[in-house]
């Protein structure tokens, strides 16, 4: 598995993704069950958020977000880094 951060900046206000902030997280529940995603949250301020994730490529980690209600509703764009955990933590063991 391949190591990622996807950063989000959001195209509208904070405020405006009440409506699909639900939406957003229930999105990303399943890459949470199948421990793909490690962590997640918005950026303080609030002008963005932050996934930690692991996937088989990066082709797979963006089309995993073409689903994303941010990305439906043109609310947020993406950013993708891949890394290369070095160092980690024994209890990422099983995460890398």
């Amino acid at each position: 598995m391949r190591h990622f951060i996807v950063e989000l900046t959001y195209t509208v206000p904070f405020e405006q993704l009440a409506e699909a902030l639900p939406e957003h997280r229930a999105f990303l529940q399943p890459a949470y069950d199948q421990e793909l995603a490690l962590f997640s949250g918005p950026q303080l301020p609030r002008t963005g958020g932050i996934i930690v994730m692991r996937m088989e490529s990066l082709d797979d980690v963006k089309a995993f977000f073409t689903g994303d209600p941010f990305y439906k509703r043109g609310l947020a764009t993406y950013r993708y880094i891949e890394l290369d955990m070095v160092k980690r933590q024994p209890f990422l063991e099983r995460w890398n």
